[in-house]
């Protein structure tokens, strides 16, 4: 028998022994925290009895408890469950050690219903961001992300601490996890993506605000946009070769992570043509299922740590939520209607060349002993810094 099963054999025996328990623990503790069918039923039932006026919940504390308690009791939750027997009931008065704990009882039980029921979320946070993956979309996912965010801020309201992301001090150890395949139909996007941004660089412009380079999945695809970022923030020509020379500058070619032919190929002005921003926004939306997925299977290692306090589960749940955040925000940025420009891109006139003066500037910090400070959204966005899921996209 686990900790938690004696705990809630504990907390109904209190209230058997003392039902005036019921006033402390009814205003926080519910049916469904209890694991056990049997003993939400039987919580269930004496709520109810004590809402009707029940002789034995009126009565003076410390006061001889009448035998009718146990058996209406037993009674009214025979409604709701079968095989429930009196023998049982004074099994549970048996396993209490003291009525007086039945709030710390109480607590154990709930603290074992925050776990379940994060566990519970994530594994549906998990399973729909696996099924919008398949047949494409993010309404499930953002629908279930959305959920577990408003559970997590219901538990620390009823566990009494304040709903606010922390993270974790420790690394979360996920469940060793299967290498996925990746859609083809996402590394097709993303190439047409960034083959059009080659193609009209001034299309940069209309996805830089709300498209990061961690959304693609790809990792020579994240160079190459970076790189295109870079050279249009230096006010340089963009073409095949000047996108494999900042590559290659980068590194992305002495260390594998690209091959001059794919750059050549990607950047190929003849062989892709279209609006960057419908590319984009697919592949931000495939950035937002994978994040998704990753961040249940993260949410879901802090719930099986049984030694994370709810408090601590919570908060840490929340911080991990961060990142999947970030990439719904800069979704709603990327649908929002072309009336509202202001906030979706930098204010720069399409098809406009970068500033003179920026340009100089640009160009006097792109040496390789020195990395450059972000001054712009372009820059802060598509040039060669660590991706950052926290980093707010410029507005």
């Amino acid at each position: 028998m686990t900790p938690l099963v004696q705990a809630e054999q504990a907390v109904l025996g209190s209230v058997f022994l003392d039902p005036s328990q019921l006033d402390h623990l009814s205003p926080w503790l519910r049916p469904e925290h209890f694991y056990r069918p049997a003993h939400a039923a039987l919580y269930a039932a004496m709520l109810r009895l004590h809402a009707d006026g029940h002789p034995a919940t009126t009565g003076e504390s410390g006061g001889p408890i009448p035998l009718s308690w146990v058996t209406d009791t037993v009674q009214e939750a025979g409604t709701r469950t079968r095989g429930l027997t009196a023998s049982y009931a004074h099994s549970l008065i048996s396993a209490c050690p003291r009525p007086t704990h039945a709030p710390v009882y109480g607590r154990m039980v709930l603290e074992g219903a925050i776990h379940r029921s994060v566990t519970q979320h994530a594994i549906r946070l998990h399973q729909a961001a696996r099924a919008d993956a398949v047949r494409g979309g993010v309404e499930e996912t953002v629908r279930h992300a959305r959920v577990l965010a408003d559970v997590l801020a219901d538990l620390a309201h009823r566990w009494g601490t304040e709903p606010r992301p922390v993270p974790s001090p420790e690394p979360v150890t996920s469940p060793v996890q299967q290498p996925q395949v990746v859609d083809e139909q996402v590394l097709a996007d993303e190439e047409f993506l960034l083959g059009c941004i080659s193609a009209r660089p001034e299309q940069l412009l209309e996805v830089v605000g709300w498209l990061h380079p961690g959304d693609f999945v790809d990792s020579g695809h994240q160079q190459i946009y970076r790189a295109l970022g870079a050279l249009y923030h230096r006010g340089e020509p963009i073409d095949q070769l000047t996108v494999l020379w900042e590559t290659q500058r980068r590194g992305a070619l002495s260390d594998g992570t690209l091959a001059a032919e794919r750059v050549l190929r990607i950047c190929d002005p003849l062989s892709f043509s279209g609006v960057a921003e419908h590319f984009g926004e697919q592949v931000v939306q495939a950035s937002l299922v994978r994040t998704a997925a990753a961040v249940a299977r993260q949410v879901r290692a802090l719930a099986d740590d049984e030694s994370l306090a709810p408090g601590r589960l919570i908060t840490y749940a929340l911080h991990a939520l961060g990142p999947l955040d970030d990439v719904r925000r800069r979704l709603r940025l990327a649908n929002e209607p072309e009336s509202e420009p202001a906030q979706r891109r930098p204010a720069s006139r399409p098809g406009a060349s970068p500033p003179a003066a920026r340009v100089d500037a640009a160009r006097a910090r792109s040496r390789l002993a020195a990395t450059p400070k972000p001054s712009t959204p372009v820059e802060a966005a598509c040039a060669a810094l660590p991706e950052r899921h926290s980093q707010r996209s410029p507005s």
